[in-house]
């Protein structure tokens, strides 16, 4: 698997105006950061080895069915595909997100001062993709055409009282697909955290779960960046906390579908 570094890429600060449009081989999760879940889930499916990790700390590792062997390793190979501007179905998914952000205006040009009006730090949006590659793209397209309200509200701003400082819509979208391959271990040969084979689970039952936790998690970012009278230099502070409660939820014992999460319900279609 690609190595995405670190950090997502860094963003720029957006500053909200009141009129007009208020528009990653490795697992990367820390030993350290995995969460204690229930036994229910073994029994579901998931069958859990404890191996010692380096430094005398126990870390539960997965034994996964062919089912979701086979979920993984399709959900890993869309998490290589890097964004190409040279593919011409690359190309026509980010014309396809630009039209389904901003139907009412015609994108002048692939490369256009245009995009910054969604939050990208430039006028090539290809620049932004390096940690999230591909799916990072798919996952705002998906956004769009599933969740069309939430994603406009997000988009624009709509909801809350806002900081003057606002974080870019399309950029804070790319941090979360990596966030959340980070968080679910989807870049290692086997989960290693119980969320993480909680997720698996998930997939093996809905091939779009990725896509949809993608949803959820942008909704519930903005739900925490709201509660906790967030602004630019707060980003990752929201992004700790968004992450702590996904783990939280994705843990309860009677989850069984992503739509039963308490936070599928801030979505809106």
């Amino acid at each position: 698997m690609e190595d995405r570094g670190g950090g997502g890429g860094s963003f720029v600060a957006v500053r909200r105006i009141s009129h007009g449009l208020d528009r990653n081989n490795t697992c990367n999760t820390n030993s350290a950061e995995v969460v204690a879940g229930s036994a229910a889930w073994l029994g579901r499916g998931l069958s859990c080895v404890c191996v010692q990790g380096s430094e005398g700390d126990s870390r539960p590792s997965f034994d996964l069915t062919p089912a979701q062997e086979h979920c993984l390793q399709r959900l890993q190979n869309r998490l290589d595909i890097a964004y190409d501007s040279s593919i011409p179905g690359h190309q026509e998914a980010l014309r396809a997100l630009w039209k389904a952000a901003f139907p009412e205006e015609e994108l002048c040009d692939i490369i256009s001062e245009q995009w910054k009006e969604m939050g990208w730090q430039g006028k090539d949006p290809s620049t932004d993709f390096r940690g999230g590659g591909f799916i990072s793209l798919e996952n705002l397209l998906y956004f769009a055409r599933n969740f069309p309200k939430s994603f406009q509200g997000l988009l624009r701003k709509q909801e809350g009282i806002r900081a003057m400082w606002e974080y870019p819509f399309a950029v804070a979208g790319v941090n979360i697909t990596f966030m959340l391959i980070q968080m679910l271990d989807l870049e290692a040969v086997k989960p290693q955290s119980f969320v993480g084979a909680t997720f698996l689970k998930l997939l093996s039952e809905n091939e779009s779960a990725f896509d949809l936790l993608y949803c959820i998690t942008f909704k519930l970012m903005d739900h925490q960046w709201l509660a906790m009278h967030a602004s630019y230099m707060d980003f990752n502070a929201v992004m700790k906390s968004t992450r702590r409660q996904l783990e939280r939820e994705l843990l309860q014992e009677d989850i069984t579908r992503l739509e039963e999460l308490p936070s599928y319900n801030l979505l809106s279609r």
